[in-house]
């Protein structure tokens, strides 16, 4: 491993218990700065709910570190809008944020939408999806942004269970992405969990960053994140445990897909050949091909969209 990252994961990683939560609230009284947490959400009406829960009374009544707690749903069939405004989120549909723009499906859409929702002088994401969750995930990855000014983007770090055995989830990132950020990006392989859903970071970083639409969102805006405002700018947080729905072998293999996407433009600027990934599924004559398009679109820094900066004068 490179010193420099070895240095890192001296000084840039930590646990929960590091920063109390009378500390990290004292730091953002004494500094002004604002939070809102937001939630990309599609058909998670059975985790939502607990969430926004969970975060609303941890984290707004009992002490008052998060000033708004927004889900973006970005079409749900199911009642996952309810649920939320419910429980005490605010709710936008993603395709009421900046309408000229048509959105199409993806994650990083959903995230890329949401910093014209919000107000907050840093915005942390949370998955909608996690099962038994602890309000850690959000001050644990606040905390270092409050405290120390010079870190600019936190990602949590969690074990992450599959079925019965710790630590077998995230098969994405141990096949895809910590092999690419390994061979490509060294400075960048002490991140536990490079492919986490639960981050935290400064609007003043998020605002210049381009966001891909799909599933490179997590990998593609750690690249550009070190290349903005370098490793120590950079830092990760131990929260303990993340529980949520595991997805199939095939969708993962999308999802790869996407991940390499959004790291071959990185490397090379250039293009695919084939943005397309063939699967197979065993039909009633055999193995049948699947074929899928790869997210090969990205939104633009939010710095450049006309909204967002008439916005900020306003």
């Amino acid at each position: 491993m490179l010193e420099e990252v070895e240095r890192w994961l001296t000084t840039r990683s930590w646990s929960v218990a590091d920063r109390p939560l009378h500390q990290i609230l004292a730091a953002k009284q004494r500094t002004g700065q604002t939070v809102s947490v937001v939630l990309p959400a599609l058909n998670e009406e059975e985790t939502v709910g607990d969430i926004v829960e969970v975060i609303r009374h941890d984290l707004v009544e009992q002490v008052p570190l998060v000033d708004e707690i927004v889900v973006v749903d970005s079409g749900s069939t199911d009642g996952t809008s309810q649920v939320a405004a419910r429980a005490g989120a605010r709710v936008v549909h993603r395709d009421a944020i900046l309408p000229r723009v048509p959105a199409v499906p993806g994650k990083g859409e959903v995230l890329w939408r949401s910093l014209l929702v919000t107000g907050g002088d840093i915005v942390c994401f949370i998955d909608a999806d996690l099962r038994e969750f602890s309000s850690d995930f959000v001050s644990g990855i606040v905390g270092p942004l409050l405290t120390d000014p010079d870190v600019d983007l936190v990602k949590a770090m969690y074990d992450r269970p599959l079925g019965g055995s710790a630590g077998q989830g995230g098969r994405v990132t141990e096949l895809m992405a910590r092999p690419l950020l390994n061979m490509h990006w060294p400075q960048l392989a002490g991140f536990v969990q490079p492919l986490g859903g639960e981050y935290a970071a400064r609007r003043t970083l998020l605002e210049q960053l381009p966001f891909p639409v799909g599933y490179g969102v997590e990998l593609g805006m750690l690249v550009d994140a070190l290349h903005l405002v370098g490793l120590d700018a950079l830092a990760q947080v131990d929260v303990g445990v993340r529980r949520h729905r595991h997805q199939d072998g095939q969708a993962l293999g999308r999802m790869a897909a996407a991940i390499y996407r959004t790291a071959q433009l990185r490397l090379a600027r250039g293009h695919l050949v084939r943005p397309a990934l063939t699967q197979f599924e065993r039909g009633e004559a055999g193995f049948e091909p699947r074929t899928y398009s790869v997210d090969t679109e990205e939104r633009p820094p939010m710095v450049e969209i006309a909204e967002y900066a008439e916005r900020k004068v306003a």
